[in-house]
Order: structure tokens, then sequence, then C-alpha cells
């Protein structure tokens, strides 16, 4: 198929009405997305005192400032994300259960780094593996829980990596659920990004269960969640700090101002208060800089596309999500829209099949390009229907 501009949508000028709108950034990760200041003047981000750092807003998947983001770094604890990811995505599919005793094996009791202490004679149930992996950032817990999804950690990690891949992650490589140290484990901090907003925009019940909890107690054993900004910044609910001598101190956080969903990833900063001091100059930043801007709602048609061998002869095509992107405060009025469909979209069509894409420019920038769905089914048509457009297909 290919990619044609459709000339009544091409460069659509958008209401100024929308220049401040915010809405809930918990929508799909767009992918192509470029820095949305590029084509206009906005203040440098401050100076941040870490190797790899980078501002996000989850929503488009748009960077809104960086360094060396796509430097291969050791992501320690951040791993357990997608440690987290795949343990939900269990859960979703009911291959296990928040009540479900598990049985802890000797390597998990045994393994190093920071633990939850799991008592051996005693039954541990799933839930608070998850809390003890997420707030007290337990390697014990995940090395568990990974056992108990999917039977060994060695087999959980090729699901950690498929899940890497289907993200679209260039630079991410898992060999265990914790992060403990290993020459061949790494990412870096956009792919940590990616990971962080999915898992917030596709378990949003769980992240809000979890992520935001300032301490649990297991064993007799009382932990605080080592994210310092859960106690700074009420509006931070997230996400997951991390630590070896190696990787230095990291952290990716989130917060929530008003409607607004902002987040930051800081790797190799030189101490924990440090992390948290350099994360929280980044969500100034950003909520103070820029707008969050709705460009077109979920289910609203962006264009009307032609449509051969169907029952119908015309598909509405629209977004399956809010399509949501951050510009700097003020400059919503300049963001432009052109819609390129695929050609030619040959029936049967599938409601949410991919049929084009539209880009959006701010003052001629690209910001990105997102995907545009069918917004119904169109079954084929009759034997008839279907010889003369094929006929037709050859001269149009």
């Amino acid at each position: 198929m290919n990619f044609r501009s459709t000339p009544a949508l091409h460069f659509l000028q958008l209401p100024s009405k929308f220049a401040a709108l915010a809405t809930l950034s918990l929508i799909t990760l767009f992918g192509g997305a470029a820095p949305a200041h590029a084509a206009i003047d906005v203040p440098s981000p401050p100076p941040i005192a870490a190797r790899s750092w980078l501002l996000m807003d989850p929503a488009s998947g748009q960077l809104l400032a960086s360094q060396a983001p796509d430097e291969r770094l050791e992501p320690a604890s951040l791993t357990k994300l997608m440690s987290a990811y795949v343990v939900f995505t269990a859960l979703r599919d009911r291959k296990i259960a928040l009540g479900q005793a598990v049985p802890v094996s000797p390597q998990a009791l045994r393994i190093g780094g920071s633990r939850m202490f799991i008592d051996a004679k005693k039954p541990v149930i799933v839930e608070d593996l998850i809390r003890g992996m997420i707030v007290q950032s337990g390697n014990d817990a995940s090395f568990a829980l990974a056992e108990a999804v999917a039977g060994s950690e060695e087999v959980f990690v090729q699901l950690m990596n498929r899940e890497a891949a289907r993200m679209g992650l260039k630079s991410t490589q898992f060999m265990n659920s914790t992060g403990l140290p290993n020459p061949r484990h790494y990412s870096t901090a956009r792919d940590l990004g990616i990971i962080a907003s999915n898992l917030i925009r596709d378990f949003p019940e769980r992240y809000k269960a979890y992520y935001a909890m300032k301490e649990f107690r297991y064993n007799n054993i009382t932990q605080q969640n080592r994210n310092r900004l859960l106690w700074l910044d009420p509006n931070v609910d997230g996400v997951k700090t991390g630590h070896t001598d190696a990787a230095g101190y990291c952290l990716i956080a989130s917060a929530v101002r008003g409607q607004r969903r902002l987040l930051s990833v800081v790797l190799g900063a030189s101490s924990d208060s440090m992390r948290a001091q350099e994360s929280q100059k980044l969500l100034n930043y950003g909520f103070q800089l820029y707008d969050s801007v709705r460009v077109y709602a979920k289910g609203a048609t962006v264009s009307t596309l032609r449509v051969w061998k169907g029952s119908d002869r015309q598909l509405s095509a629209g977004m399956a999500r809010d399509l949501i992107v951050s510009v700097p405060k003020g400059t919503g009025d300049k963001i432009k829209a052109e819609f390129l469909g695929r050609e030619p979209i040959i029936a049967p069509i599938a409601a949410g099949q991919e049929v084009g894409v539209v880009r959006i420019l701010l003052d001629k920038q690209l910001i990105g390009e997102y995907p545009v769905v069918a917004l119904g089914d169109i079954p084929v048509a009759g034997f008839f229907w279907r010889t003369i457009d094929s006929m037709r297909m050859w001269f149009d």
C-alpha cells in the first residue's frame, strides 16, 4: 500500500480554542516524535547533573528536552518496570492471580542486592511480591514473580525481551528480571521512558495501586519507597528508582498537574538526593513552559476514504484514542495537521485497522506521525460489485 496526502485535509489549521486544552495523558505512545519546540523559541531546560536524561510527554511520545537519550547504560532496578509489565500482563490474562500463593525457590531466597526479605517458612502471595518488587525494589520478589509467571527466570527474561521488541525498543536487552549487573544487560533513557509510559497507559489501575505507595511492611520489616519525590511533590505518583555502582543513582518520575502528565528519566546522578532534585527540575520545567493540546478526540473522523470491493463505498477514518501533543505555551494555534491515507483501501476492513497516518506540525516543524484507524467494519461486497471494482481499479 502507498500513502497519499488527502487534499481536503492537507495542512488543516486547528481552531485556536484548542491551544491550552489539557487532557489526561494516558494514551498510546506514538512513535516518530520530534522535540515540540524545535521551530519555536522556548527557554532551554535547566542544567541537569546526570549522565543521561530526558523529559517526555507520555501521551504523544515527544521528548521535550533530553541529553544523550540513546546512550546505552546499565538500567539497574529500573529493569523492574519491564518485569512489572510482564507480571501485569500475566494478571490481565489470568495466568496468575493476586491472591495466589507462590512457592519460593532457594535461588530466589539467596539472591543479592535489595530484598523484601521473603520468609521461606511462610507462604507469600503474588500481590505481596508485587509490592515488594515495586516499593522495596526487592530482587527476591522479582525473581519469585518471574518463576511464578514463567517457571524460570530465563523464560521470563525471554518474555521481557519479547515485550521490548513489541514496543519498538532499539537499544534494550534484558538478561535478568532484577537489574543486577550484567555486561549484556542495558537500556537507554528513551527506551526506559517508553516502558514507563506503556506501563502507565496499559495498566492504569495497577499503576495507581502500587507506584505511589510510600512504604511496605513485610515479614515485620518496614521499608520506604526510595523515590523521594513521593514526599516532596504531591503531584508525583511514581515511578521507580535504581542504583548500582556502575549505573549511579537513577530515577524515573511521573507527575500529574491538573489533567496533564509528564515523565522524566534521570540516569547516572551522583546521589539519592541529586536524582530527586534533577527530576524535580525537569518536571517543573515541562509544566511551566508547555501546554497539552488535544488535536483529535477519540472516535472523531479525520477523513473519509474510498473503499474498493466493499459493501460500503466509503470509510470513516479517525483516532483510536485522543491525540494529544505538547507545545510551548501560547503556540497551540500554530499546529497544523496533514492526513496521509493508505491506498488502495480494499475490503474487508475491520474497525481499528490502520488506514493512514496524520502528521502534526508546529510552525512547519514535524512533531510526529500518528496512526489513523478505521472507525467501523466494512465487509466485502457481492461478486458483481467486486468484479466491477476490480475493473475500475485498473483505470483509477
